[in-house]
Formats: C-alpha cells, structure tokens, sequence
C-alpha cells in the first residue's frame, strides 16, 4: 500500500520522513522554555536599574549564568527552527527561499551567540 498521489508517484517525490522530527523538536523546546522563562524572569527582573556591580555579582554565580545561557540558546534555536517553518509553508519562489533561510538562521544565531557572549563576558570578569 502506498500513500503517495498518482502525481507523486510519477515525479518521485513523497514523504521527507523528517516532520515528525522536526515537530517534536519544537515542542520539547516549547516545553523547555517554560521554566527557564520563569528563571529568566526571576534572575533579570531584580536587576532593572541597578548598579553595575552588582549585575556583574548576579551572573559571576555560576547557576544564573548558565540558566541564562540556556534561555538565549533554546529560545533563539526555537526562534530559528518556528521561522524556517513559516518560510518553508508560504514562500515558493527557490532564490527567496534560499536567501530567507540562511538569513533568518544568520540573524537569530548571531543575537544568540552575542547575548550568550556578553553573559560569559560578565561571568568571567574580574
């Protein structure tokens, strides 16, 4: 039995095999973000508007600087991976594609790794 459509079965084409993947994936990632936003909260919230010192004492402890670290990856991978889908589903033309993808990985990747530079920048300062 084969779930492919006469067209498909004609052209070659059918199931990727990758969507369940890629779909769990998000969700796990979703789930994961629930309590490191809690934690995001809770670290970043008593900090507006203090000293500078005492921002850099915040994340020199080791347990907030990596909860932080994980938010930034998690919530810009999750970033990533929700805008691929959007682009894939709603734009066809192939040189847009191509370009919108490896643009939004560019940008979500680079804010990423910049916000998880300057916390290892504070965690390991002096």
């Amino acid at each position: 039995m084969s779930f492919k459509t006469d067209k498909g079965r004609v052209i070659g084409l059918g199931s990727a095999k990758t969507g369940a993947q890629h779909w769990l994936s998000e969700r796990v990632k979703a789930v994961a973000l629930i309590p490191l936003t809690l934690a995001f909260i809770c670290i970043i919230a008593p900090l507006i508007g203090a000293e500078h010192s005492k921002v850099v004492a915040k994340f020199q402890n080791p347990i907030n600087a990596i909860l932080i670290i994980l938010f930034l990856y998690v919530t810009f991978k999750h970033l990533a991976d929700g805008l691929q889908v959007v682009i894939e589903d709603y734009v066809h033309s192939k040189p847009a594609f191509i370009t919108l993808i490896l643009l939004t990985k560019f940008i979500c990747y680079g804010f990423g790794f910049a916000g998880i530079f300057a916390v290892a920048k504070l965690a390991f300062s002096a």
